[in-house]
């Protein structure tokens, strides 16, 4: 026997034309107009998808990276090649990190056997840093990543040194950036921004396992920063408020260990721009809500002050949540009115008027409405066939 899968679809077959009215007996015109109509079939459709259709890729998706990644650096003539193709698809793609950065430092150390071929390693991570705006932070991490796993140990100096020695050349020109043109403190503000996600990812593990930042860059920012506000134009105001929102919280806990009081004279100095310097108003403004933060402790909140009972005498927001009641003539009042009291009387008084009622109406006497009660909460079976009938046309109109 043959089943229904060895059997080609019947061709639909073309509609024929009904008779006129003026070629139908009346026996078959009584006949017609009693009958049912009948339901038109649509004909089967035969799909035009295919398991061998090429595979889907959003626009501006390129996947050379992925195919040549799959099949290891073969594909790639050069180190350097292969190195800014990873760069771009983790720019384009910051959450693939995790799952492809650990291959991709195995693959370096076959391929990172020498001094020149680590120092462009390097060279290619820092341009990347500086120049893509939303890569300093996927730079830093994985500059940190690289300090720990990659193999080779030059005498000229690991992936850590080598990447501090480069950041060492733009620190030591710092001055003449920040007073450059304007495409020069454009590079230089990219240079700082790298800086200081370099000092909050790159970590640096001691002889007892420890794990502490590197002191040198924590001295650098300090210095960009005298250079940033030395120089008070805008883009570099702007430049150091947002540095100083970056690191700030973690520098001043830094300093504070040392017993320095550097983020004081940091705050200072941004007070006196205010004053003194022939910045923009929104800058100005950018650099009042820093100082604001920084009184705030950075938005951090200590565990000790959950703890403490909250009274209007210690919390300006204790009655931020209070409820909010109307007196008999709709004057709003809360809790922070001075006549709270009297006012809050007055009103449970009046509610004494409805006491089987809540502020809604809701009816709190336990006795229904015999009209209500004698509605049944199941549905009528004809509304509930109509119901399903209406989803049923609604679904298809939708698919349609």
């Amino acid at each position: 026997m043959s089943d229904g899968f060895d059997r080609a679809p019947e061709q639909a077959r073309p509609p024929r034309a009904p008779p006129s009215s003026e070629d139908k007996t009346p026996q078959q015109i009584s006949e017609s107009a009693m009958a049912k109509p009948q339901v038109a079939v649509a004909p089967v459709l035969m799909s035009k998808l295919s398991v061998n259709a090429p595979e889907f890729y959003p626009s501006g998706y390129s996947s050379n990276y992925t195919e040549s990644y799959e099949d290891g650096c073969e594909d790639y003539p050069t180190l350097p090649e292969y190195v800014q193709d990873f760069l771009n698809h983790l720019t384009e793609q910051p959450g693939s990190f995790e799952t492809e950065i650990e291959q991709f430092a195995e693959t370096l150390n076959g391929w990172v056997t020498t001094d020149d071929a680590l120092q462009d390693l390097v060279e290619l991570i820092y341009q990347q840093a500086t120049s893509i705006p939303n890569f300093s932070y996927m730079g830093a991490r994985l500059c940190n990543y690289l300090s720990h796993h990659l193999t080779i140990n030059p005498q000229s100096g690991n992936f850590r040194q080598l990447l501090l020695q480069r950041c060492r050349t733009e620190y030591e020109v710092k001055d003449q950036a920040a007073k450059g043109d304007e495409v020069t403190r454009k590079r230089f503000h990219a240079f700082v921004l790298f800086l200081g996600e370099l000092y909050l990812n790159l970590e640096i593990k001691g002889t007892n396992g420890q794990v502490t930042r590197a002191d040198i860059l924590q001295v650098g920012l300090r210095e960009l920063l005298n250079a940033l506000f030395s120089n008070p134009v805008d883009d570099n105001l702007i430049c150091a408020v947002k540095l100083l929102k970056l690191t700030g919280s973690v520098l001043e806990d830094a300093w504070k260990e040392k017993g320095k009081n550097d983020m004081e004279e940091i705050i200072q100095r941004t007070e006196n721009v205010v004053l003194d310097a022939n910045c923009s108003r929104d800058v100005k403004q950018m650099l009042l809500k820093l100082v604001e933060l920084r009184s705030s402790n950075w938005g951090r909140v200590h565990a000790t002050s959950t703890y403490r009972e909250a009274t209007p005498e210690n919390d300006p927001n204790y009655f931020m949540n209070e409820p909010t009641f109307y007196t008999s003539d709709g004057v709003p009042f809360t809790a922070a009115d001075p006549d709270y009291q009297e006012k809050y009387q007055e009103l449970l008084e009046r509610e004494d008027f409805f006491p089987d009622y809540e502020e809604n109406g809701t009816d709190l006497s336990g006795a229904g409405d015999p009209y209500l009660d004698d509605i049944d909460d199941e549905m009528d079976p004809e509304i509930e066939e109509a119901y399903e009938k209406f989803c049923l046309e609604s679904e298809r109109k939708r698919k349609q």
